[in-house]
């Protein structure tokens, strides 16, 4: 199935497996009344009817660690170049202008809070710690790691959130997750701090978000997801100086194909011999 916004065309009731990522956004899953085994290409299981799926025991797997580590290097590479002052430099070399910026940071002794600790996250702090930072994640349960300083569960997020330098959002959307980084939540954030989404777009309440950034809330925030993909092209966020946009790449790797191919053929094994 090449282009999942099209219609199914074949006999439904033929599939007894699928393989896919937004295909049941376009395609009702009850038509598909043999359906046993999902496996989607994302992390995130946001794009399917999880309900309908649980209630009919369909057996459903996720592409856990496919997309970890390339998300947790463009994580570390924004903050850095927030901290760096990349941008300006990149823009005094287009013009050939030799122009010094005295007030750069260093990573050591900051701050980092993960919001979300799944395997997004656990990759992003086994990268960042060695940096000299401060590890903190936020999570549902608590996971041991030998590359945080702190665990703290979602219920105390708003006590925890003025201890962050960089606050990196890594959370699966959900409706309890949807929206909960908004103005009040902003508001408990440490001024002058970094803010980077690598969750999805609907995490953050994307206009109270940027009249945060207008009224100078932050450092810099990194964004490579949005509410609405692709993002308009007039949208505010692209022309706020220090506000770094990419296009919902940051997981792109020449590894991915193997490591996803290895996770399919892993679930399907078991799935076929648990049959």
């Amino acid at each position: 199935m090449k282009d999942e916004k099209q219609l199914y065309s074949g006999n439904s009731s033929d599939i007894n497996g699928i393989v896919c990522n937004a295909f049941f956004q376009f395609n009702d899953i009850s038509n598909f009344d043999n359906l046993e085994f999902i496996q989607i290409t994302s992390v995130g299981y946001d794009r399917i009817p999880v309900e309908y799926i649980k209630e009919r025991n369909i057996k459903i797997f996720n592409a856990e660690n496919v997309y970890s580590i390339p998300i947790s290097e463009w994580v570390l590479l924004k903050i850095l170049e927030i901290y760096k002052k990349s941008k300006l430099f990149y823009e005094s070399q287009r013009q050939h202008r030799w122009e010094k910026q005295r007030n750069i940071l260093e990573l050591t002794g900051k701050n980092a809070l993960i919001i979300g600790f799944g395997s997004i996250g656990q990759e992003i702090a086994k990268r960042i710690k060695p940096f000299g930072v401060k590890t903190i994640a936020i999570d549902i349960e608590s996971k041991q790691s030998e590359f945080i300083n702190e665990y703290h569960n979602f219920n105390s997020i708003k006590d925890i959130l003025n201890k962050g330098d960089i606050i990196i959002i890594s959370v699966p959307l959900t409706e309890e997750t949807k929206g909960m980084i908004n103005s009040d939540m902003i508001g408990y954030m440490k001024n002058q701090s970094i803010l980077v989404n690598v969750s999805r777009g609907a995490v953050i309440n994307q206009n109270e978000m940027i009249q945060e950034i207008k009224n100078g809330k932050f450092l810099g925030v990194a964004l490579d997801v949005f509410e609405e993909e692709p993002l308009s092209a007039d949208s505010e966020l692209w022309s706020l100086d220090n506000v770094i946009i990419t296009p919902h790449n940051s997981f792109q790797s020449e590894k991915n194909g193997q490591r996803l191919f290895d996770v399919i053929y892993k679930n399907l094994k078991a799935f076929v011999e648990d049959r």
